[in-house]
This record gives structure tokens, C-alpha cells and sequence, in this order.
């Protein structure tokens, strides 16, 4: 593996950098201000700093191919996502942030020209954005065959009935659809092939979101994470995404990128708590002397710098590999770094919160928003039991096969 980015790469990570130090981080404070004002809309700041990234040819930067995006392989990408992940609302200025991400690879790769024409054009340009909805709240939704939403066909239509919590995006007034995982075939035999997808807009009568979930408290506005009922809900059979049975495979698919392109955005969240809490240690002086004198001090900011960068190391390893062999091939790394990431992050963040004290926990920093955000991860995509459950599996069945 070659740990060298191409030129293309630096010279992105470059204009990225500097568009993040000039654009961003002067008006992120302004952005939760007006974001005060309007919680789920979209605070104007964002709207003229999507604009400047357009202009600057920062857009779409996720997406594999060139046909819709930039062009970047995993490995390409993951420098450019860390450096969006340093400030929480970053991503969505480029348009690549969750869940629009997965849901627009989803219709590339799944969708049919109606649908990619309906629904990918508008995401693709920053028009709308969407939800995933599979989570529910009766049910251990890590497992994807364990859902109980109901898609029946009826006709030219299906009608979908169930009951979704903590569906990301579905909150916000600019969310004008949904991809919905439910069963339509819930008594065949293959329980991988119980499960379909299905295009769902929100203004679809029937679709009663309930409440903003929230999450340590924040309702992580202007996305949210809302509470759906599905009562009756009648969409055209075209909706249908590949096919009836495939939900599982194309959930399969979608998930992959989505769990490292998280470890990415984390990787710049625990650097940025880094940088913050060395910072404060120089700065702050305690009991007559400066903060970094003390030994407990220097080794949260070394352990933290280890473990961030065997995080990153660990994760270009696997978009490495995603990009070689296929995200199926690369599906122990990428369970390995969906484990150790948000660990981690939660680890740096809760030492930065630590060194600036009663600070750490208020507005005046990122840090309790950020702890926040890497505590979810650790659930989000599948909690870290399921991912260790299965690379155990997976890992004990190949060592035993070669000692025979």
C-alpha cells in the first residue's frame, strides 16, 4: 500500500484545507446562532458556503466514478473526508454528508433511470436532501432481518405499515424522500431475501413523523433523527429499488462505504480535540504553572496521538482494500475500523473535555457536541458488539482453516 497522496489528492486536500480555514471555521459559530433561529431549516450561512464550494469545485467529492462525483477512489477520498469531519456541519457544504451519501450511491448503483432521474439529479445538486429509514424501535434492527415493516403489493401500488425510530434527515423541511427498508415476502424460507427498499416522499399521506428523537440530550438539528410511523402508506410499484428480495443486498452495499466514511469524519474529529487540548495545555496555567507540566497532561495528549494515528492507518488500510477487492473482500477491516474508530474518538474527545474542565462540557467548545456524535457511532451502522460478534466469527473460521 502506498501511503504517498496522488498529486490530484494534495492538491485537493490543499484547496480543502484552505477553503475549511477561510470559510468554515470564521462562521461556525454563526452557524449554530442562526441555526437557533430556524432549527429545522437550513440556516442561511450554509446555503452561501455550498455556493463557494460549488464555485471552488469541492462537491460531491464522495462519490466513486467520475460520471457524478470527483472521481476518487476510497483511499483518495479519506484525507478529504477527515479534514470535513473537523467541524460537525462541514459535510454537508460539500454535499457529502449522511445520509444523502449513501442514499445517492444507492440510486447510482440500484436505481432505475426513472428514479435516478427523479431523486439522484436533485441529491446530486444539493436541491433536497433524504433519510434512510430501517431502524425500529421494537425490534434489534442490527440485524436487518429482524424488521417488521410491512410492504405489500397491492396492485399497481404497495402499502407500506410499520413503525421507524431514529431515522436521520427526516426532520429537516428540505428532506423530500425516503428509502425505506421493509419485508415483502416475510415468510420465505431465505431470510436475506424476506426484505425490500422502496422510495417513500415524505408528503406521502401516511407519513406521520412522530417526534425528533435526540441524542445525549441534542436533537441534532436541522437533520434530526425522527420517530415515523408508516400508516397505509401507498407508493407506485416503480418505487420498488432493484427488486422485490434485494433490500438485504442493497443494504449490504450501502453500508459499507457509510461505516468508514464515518471513521473518516471521526478521525478529523479526534485530531481537531487533539489540537484543542494541546492548546489549552500550553495556554491554561494551573496551581502556578502551566497545564502541560503536569505528567498526566502530556500522556493523554501522547496516547491520544497514537491512537488517532493507528486509527487513520487502520482505515486507509481498509478503503485500500475496499478499492483492490471489493467491500465484500474488505469486510473484516472494515469491521475492525467501525470498532476502533469511534472508540477512539471517544476516547481523545472525553481527555479534551477533561483538560478544559467545566468548559469541555458547555457551548463555548465543540467537544460535548463532537462526544456526542463518536458516542453514536458506536451504534450507528450496526453497534460494536454485532461488528466484534462477527469479525470473531469470521476470523476464527479462516485461522482454523489454515491450521487445519
Amino acid at each position: 500500500m502506498n501511503f504517498e497522496y496522488s498529486p490530484k489528492v494534495q492538491n485537493l486536500l490543499q484547496r480543502l484545507k484552505q477553503f475549511m480555514a477561510e470559510e468554515v471555521v470564521p462562521v461556525e459559530s454563526q452557524y449554530w446562532e442562526q441555526l437557533e433561529q430556524d432549527r429545522w431549516g437550513e440556516p442561511p450561512i450554509m446555503e452561501e458556503l455550498k455556493q463557494k464550494a460549488r464555485d471552488a469545485g469541492l462537491w460531491n467529492l464522495f462519490m466513486p466514478g467520475s460520471e457524478h462525483g470527483a472521481g476518487l477512489t476510497n483511499l483518495e477520498y479519506a484525507p478529504l473526508a477527515e479534514e470535513m469531519g473537523r467541524v460537525l456541519f462541514s459535510s454537508e457544504i460539500f454535499n457529502c454528508s449522511a445520509p444523502d451519501t449513501g442514499n445517492m450511491e444507492v440510486l447510482a448503483q440500484y436505481g432505475s433511470d426513472a428514479q435516478k432521474e427523479r431523486w439522484l439529479k436533485p441529491l446530486l445538486a444539493g436541491e433536497i436532501r433524504s433519510a434512510f429509514a430501517m431502524t425500529e424501535p421494537k425490534v434489534a434492527s442490527s440485524d436487518a432481518t429482524n424488521i417488521e415493516t410491512e410492504i405489500v403489493r397491492d396492485g399497481d401500488d404497495y402499502v407500506i405499515n410499520g413503525h421507524k425510530f431514529y431515522i436521520s434527515g427526516a426532520l429537516n423541511r428540505r428532506c423530500e424522500i425516503m428509502i425505506v427498508m421493509g419485508k415483502t415476502a416475510p415468510d420465505s424460507p431465505d431470510r436475506y431475501r424476506q426484505q425490500s427498499q422502496i422510495l417513500v416522499p415524505m408528503n406521502t399521506p401516511g407519513v406521520k413523523v412522530i417526534r425528533p428523537m435526540t441524542v445525549f440530550g441534542y436533537d441534532d438539528a436541522p437533520e434530526g433523527h425522527g420517530e415515523i410511523i408508516f400508516d397505509n402508506v401507498r407508493v407506485p410499484a416503480e418505487n420498488l429499488i432493484l427488486g422485490e428480495g434485494r433490500g438485504f443486498e442493497i443494504a449490504q452495499g450501502r453500508l459499507g462505504p457509510g461505516r468508514i466514511h464515518h471513521c473518516m469524519r471521526l478521525i478529523g474529529q479526534a485530531q481537531r480535540a487533539l489540537e484543542m487540548m494541546s492548546a489549552r495545555a500550553e495556554n491554561r496555567v494551573v496551581f502556578g504553572r502551566p497545564m502541560i507540566k503536569q505528567g498526566s497532561v502530556r500522556e493523554d495528549i501522547a496516547k491520544s496521538a497514537c491512537e488517532i494515528e493507528q486509527a487513520r492507518l487502520l482505515t486507509l488500510k481498509a478503503a485500500d482494500q475496499m478499492d483492490r477487492y471489493g467491500n465484500k473482500a474488505a469486510r473484516d477491516l472494515i469491521a475492525m475500523i467501525k470498532i476502533v474508530a469511534p472508540q477512539m474518538a471517544c476516547n481523545v474527545i472525553d481527555r479534551a473535555i477533561q483538560i478544559h474542565g467545566a468548559a469541555g462540557l458547555g457551548q463555548d467548545f465543540n467537544l460535548a457536541r463532537a462526544y456526542a456524535y463518536a458516542r453514536t457511532i458506536r451504534l450507528a451502522d450496526g453497534p460494536d458488539q454485532v461488528h466484534m460478534m462477527q469479525l470473531g466469527r469470521n476470523l476464527a473460521a479462516a485461522y482454523a482453516a489454515e491450521v487445519g
